[in-house]
């Protein structure tokens, strides 16, 4: 299995954990910003459910551009073998 040496950036951490505590924020991406925190600093990799969900919020134009940052974050630190 191919690992992925990307670690969430501290600039997107302090978004991720901004949108945690923001209670307007959608549950995707409250969801998005978790998984982004949980990979801050760690080697950690993206799992395939959340790839897919970052995926469509990338493809889908009711989200946000902040929620499609996340979802990029998120995506970049992916398993490169999927």
């Amino acid at each position: 299995m191919a690992k992925n040496p990307k670690a969430t950036s501290p600039k997107m951490a302090s978004k991720a954990a901004a949108t945690l505590n923001n209670p307007n924020a959608s549950a995707t991406a409250k969801s998005l910003a978790a998984s982004a925190l949980s990979q801050a600093g760690n080697g950690r990799q993206t799992g395939a459910a959340m790839e897919s969900k970052a995926s469509q919020v990338l493809q889908s134009a009711k989200y946000s551009d902040a929620t499609k940052a996340l979802a990029g974050t998120v995506l970049s630190q992916a398993n490169k073998a999927r």
